[in-house]
Order: structure tokens, then C-alpha cells, then sequence
């Protein structure tokens, strides 16, 4: 009988600890599930203000022609926090320009696909300067119309730039992105009855502005 009394005590006294134990285990995960949540993830959009978008077309054994246009650019990213001071992302941008230029009529078409790589310091959990680099590719389409020949070219070349900027968290789901960049789009050959007539570069200086939108997997 004192053996049956002591294993009923003892468990009853067993029964609230481990419930107590549970509790705080059920607790202290929720409480992790909060603070551990991360949104280093992120999708977005940019556009682009091409202060100063050149298109150097220049002919062989002649004269140069440099188009530069005062246009926009449209971008969409998608993006990985990697650590407290770098994140990686994609971006894919698009932009062009037209203009008639010496009796010729220019239409160029880019779209580049970047990898691009930033070094960044947050202030506040709001304010985060940044400088980054980026590699990828760039497709461009050339269309010259002169007085004596129809070029119709296109080429898909190696593009890099270089940014600076500024990132606004707005709140934990949200940032604004303002920045001004360099990027080398890459160079197009003009060619004319197969042969190797003309060449293009296409480089640009811009600002740039957009918003991203955090989430975490």
C-alpha cells in the first residue's frame, strides 16, 4: 500500500513538471519562430534614368556617329540577403534608343541579364549605403538605315557595371532603392555584304530608383 501511494504521488508530481516542461517548449518555439523569421529574400523592379545612354557607331577607315540619348530603362531583380553586409541578385533590364543622326536613321533595342554582387552597412535597421559590381550579358539589336545601305545587325556580348546607392527599409516587408550607375552594355558589329563594316559600343551612365519586396522560404 505504501509502495502504491508513493508511485501515485510521484506521479502526480511527475505529470505537472512535464507539463510544465512542454509548455515552455511550446512557448519558447513560438517564441523562436518569431524572433528567427527572416525575409532574405526579395523581388522587385527599377527604373532607369539614362542620363547619358551612348551608342558609338563607328565605320571602319571613317568617321564616328555617337547617338546619346536622354531616355528610360525598365528593370525586374530578385535577390538573397547572404549576410549582414552582402546579398547577390539578378536583375534583367531593358532599354534603347532612336534617333536620326547625318541622313541615317539609328534604332538600337538592349536587353541585359546581370548577376550582381553589393557590399552594404545598415544604419538603424533602415538606412543601408552600398556598392556593387555586376557580370552578365547583354543582347543587342542594331537597325541603321543610311542612304547607300540597310544594316540590320544584332549580338549577344559580355556587359559588367559598377553602382552606388542607398536602400530605405520602409518597414520589414518593404524598401525603397535609389542609386546612379556605369554599365558597358557590350559592342555590335555592322556588317555589310559579310564583311565587317561598322561597329558599335553601347555603354551608359544612369540613375536608377525602385522598390523591393522581402520575404523569407
Amino acid at each position: 500500500m505504501k509502495i502504491s501511494a508513493f508511485i501515485v504521488a510521484t506521479a502526480l508530481m511527475t505529470v505537472p513538471a512535464f507539463a510544465n516542461s512542454y509548455e515552455y517548449y511550446d512557448n519558447n518555439e513560438y517564441t523562436n519562430t518569431g524572433v528567427n523569421t527572416t525575409r532574405d529574400n526579395y523581388v522587385g523592379f527599377r527604373i532607369h534614368k539614362n542620363e547619358n545612354i551612348a551608342f558609338k557607331y563607328h565605320i571602319h577607315g571613317a568617321e564616328t556617329t555617337t547617338i546619346r540619348k536622354d531616355n528610360w530603362g525598365f528593370g525586374a531583380l530578385i535577390g538573397n540577403k547572404l549576410s549582414n553586409f552582402a546579398k547577390i541578385e539578378f536583375e534583367t533590364i531593358y532599354t534603347g534608343a532612336q534617333q536620326n543622326r547625318q541622313n541615317a536613321d539609328f534604332d538600337f533595342d538592349v536587353w541585359a541579364n546581370m548577376l550582381n554582387f553589393y557590399m552594404y552597412h545598415e544604419y538603424a535597421n533602415a538606412i543601408a549605403p552600398y556598392v556593387g559590381l555586376g557580370i552578365g550579358f547583354a543582347a543587342i539589336w542594331g537597325d541603321i538605315d543610311t542612304p547607300y545601305a540597310h544594316l540590320t545587325d544584332s549580338v549577344f556580348d559580355l556587359s559588367y557595371s559598377a553602382m552606388i546607392g542607398v536602400n530605405f527599409a520602409l518597414n520589414e516587408r518593404v524598401d525603397l532603392n535609389l542609386g546612379i550607375k556605369y554599365q558597358y552594355f557590350g559592342e555590335l558589329e555592322h556588317k555589310l555584304d559579310k564583311i565587317e563594316h561598322a561597329i558599335t559600343d553601347v555603354d551608359s551612365t544612369e540613375f536608377f530608383f525602385g522598390a523591393a519586396y522581402k520575404f523569407g522560404l
